[in-house]
């Protein structure tokens, strides 16, 4: 099968289940190749994650640069026990993304694993894509505990 026709069905499959995110990374690569760009593939590859991980990070520091979150709501974070157990939640995830980001340099043939696994969890379960990179992470976690499983069992 061709690489058009996976990104045509992948747009579908996004387009069905609900993640805009999947539908309209399969139409920009569709079109890239379309109009012979694919020269601008493996770069888009090597610093795409890079990007991506940019642009969220400026979503997530808005709130500090409009002013919309004072000193008194970091405060607030730093000395109530909701805001020690976001500040350990956070912390465990950027550790479990960056395992996530280690395993799909190791392997990145799991991508396809993950945006298949991700389309089901939002098609069946109703979840939202969080990122190939907290897939990634729990694929990571996961290979890791049944590894250590199989070592006790042989």
């Amino acid at each position: 099968m061709s690489g058009e026709v996976i990104l045509v069905v992948l747009i579908i499959i996004g387009l069905i289940g609900r993640s805009p995110i999947i539908a309209t990374a399969a139409c920009f690569l569709l079109i890239v190749k379309l109009i012979s760009l694919d020269r601008f593939l493996p770069a888009i590859e090597r610093r795409g994650l890079e990007i991506g991980l940019l642009c969220l990070t400026f979503s997530v520091l808005v709130p500090f640069a409009s002013g919309r979150i004072q000193v008194k709501e970091i405060m607030g974070a730093l000395t109530s026990w909701p805001g020690w157990i976001a500040l350990i939640g956070g912390a465990i995830a950027t550790y479990v993304n960056g395992k996530g980001l280690e395993m799909l340099k190791f392997d990145p043939q799991l991508i396809v694993g993950l945006v298949i696994g991700s389309i089901l969890g939002i098609v069946f379960f109703r979840g939202i894509p969080v990122g190939p990179l907290m897939a990634a992470g729990i694929t990571a976690i996961l290979y890791k505990l049944l590894s250590l499983l199989s070592d006790r069992i042989s």
